[in-house]
């Protein structure tokens, strides 16, 4: 299971939940790995840091970095690629763009600030960490972009519309997740020829994050999360898809069932 040796990797919003997750299996299949985040040792009331993911990616062997950074401050995030390629080979293979800012607010009232914030993480930080590394993967021949994405994209059907206390404050999140899908397609359009794919990939409903969990609680029935081990599953085999699987927004256990994978340890077992 050494799929990625040879393959360096930029994983964002890598301190907890889906993107550590996503950190461990790479590194645990042979990639070096970039993580990168705001958290470097305690966030104020989440579980996890990157000092707790690189120990945990560490185990397998393989280069491990990190880059502490605000993805919401264009100036900091500017950072990450330059320095990840410092650290780690002059080269970014694979580049997952994880982090996202979750901010459920009602839509009738929600303030500029936060739509500032939102759409500078979910939105333009994916499109400028993939602008940074994009001229090195066209000059190699290849290259693998995943952002991952949100149901909450999906417009609501209706009249009438279900509308629960999750559903009537995720509008804003949602919109910048429809966003982040079409500018996926944006890209892989652009791209097709080269060798770079782009996609993004959803969990069906939810993951049970910190962050997750912190924010919906016991709004959501439990049956409604799916495994960390199977977003995961799912993501990792669009960092390692052929040139001509680009430019969709899977959902993850539509994929695993589509390409028949079966779903692994973070550790790849």
């Amino acid at each position: 299971m050494q799929r990625f040796a040879g393959r360096t990797a930029i994983v964002t919003g890598a301190s907890r939940g889906i993107g550590a997750a996503i950190a461990e299996r790479l590194a645990a299949e042979g990639a070096s790995v970039v993580i990168t985040a705001r958290t470097l040792e305690h966030h104020d009331h989440l579980e996890g840091s990157l000092n707790e993911t690189l120990q945990r990616c560490r185990m397998y062997g393989g280069r491990v970095a990190v880059v502490a950074a605000d993805l919401g401050d264009p100036t900091d995030r500017a950072r990450i690629v330059p320095e990840a390629m410092e650290m780690l080979g002059g080269r970014v293979d694979i580049l997952v763009n994880n982090a996202a800012a979750a901010i459920y607010q009602s839509m009738l009232d929600y303030p500029a600030k936060r739509r500032s914030i939102t759409f500078e993480v979910n939105v333009f930080a994916p499109l400028e960490l993939s602008q940074a590394v994009i001229p090195g993967m066209i000059e190699r021949g290849q290259g693998w972009i995943v952002n991952v994405s949100s149901a909450t994209a999906r417009a609501a059907v209706g009249p009438p519309f279900k509308v629960d206390r999750v559903a009537a404050k995720i509008g804003m999140y949602g919109t910048s997740k429809a966003a982040l899908n079409r500018l996926t397609n944006a890209l892989a359009v652009e791209l097709h020829g080269t060798g770079v794919r782009v996609n993004a990939i959803e969990p069906r409903a939810a993951v049970a994050s910190e962050g997750a969990v912190a924010l919906l609680g016991g709004s959501v029935d439990e049956s409604m999360f799916e495994s960390m081990e199977a977003m995961v599953e799912a993501t990792v085999a669009l960092c390692d898809c052929g040139p001509d699987q680009t430019g969709e927004a899977y959902v993850s256990l539509d994929l695993i069932h589509a390409l028949g994978l079966e779903v692994r340890g973070l550790d790849g077992r």
